[in-house]
């Protein structure tokens, strides 16, 4: 079984903000997989398919953006999931919006979500999709990072969760260094 995990913030507050593009992820593949996150376990709402004869656990941690570890973990043991079978999909201040990068391992980079996944998980060595938002260095992060995408930014995103189904589809059946190597190089 592989878990795909999408990070942001629950509530209406926080939907279409920079900080909840995992969960846009989340929503665009699950749409075009016609499934409903509609199961509740471990402070995640989540849903289990069937693609590519693999079973899929698409997840949206509700334990807000900065205790995601807790939801990630509590799924992983209840479903006996490896953490090579895991892929996280967050926001990444330090590139462009809308660029993308996949990684196999490697530091947090100052994102309090991830560094929650490595502090439940006890290690760096898990795979993410880290996809870009910019940085105003006008605002405060937090203000930033919670603020609405620009009709502008919205078009990037929109453009790259279509590519983002498109590197789902392709880590349903091929190895993480395949995956890394296609997109990467986009």
């Amino acid at each position: 079984m592989k878990m795909i995990v999408g990070l942001g913030n629950p509530g209406k507050e926080y939907e279409n903000t920079r900080h909840n593009v995992g969960f846009m992820a989340i929503d665009k593949i699950a749409l075009k997989n016609h499934v409903t996150l509609n199961s509740k376990k471990g402070n995640g709402i989540y849903t289990i398919f069937e693609k590519e004869d693999e079973k899929i656990l698409l997840l949206k941690p509700l334990t807000y953006m900065n205790l995601s570890g807790e939801a990630v973990k509590a799924l992983m043991q209840y479903y006996k999931i490896a953490v090579s079978d895991i892929l996280i999909i967050s926001d990444d201040l330090d590139m462009p919006t809308g660029k993308i990068k996949l990684k196999y391992k490697g530091s947090s980079g100052g994102h309090n979500g991830l560094k929650n996944i490595e502090q439940h998980l006890k290690t760096q060595e898990y795979k993410r999709l880290k996809i870009g938002i910019s940085n105003n260095k006008n605002y405060d992060t937090k203000d930033y990072v919670l603020g609405r995408f620009s009709i502008e930014e919205k078009e990037k995103i929109d453009s790259v969760l279509n590519t983002v189904i498109d590197i789902f589809d392709d880590f349903c059946i091929n190895s993480f260094e395949s995956v890394m190597n296609k997109y990467n190089k986009k």
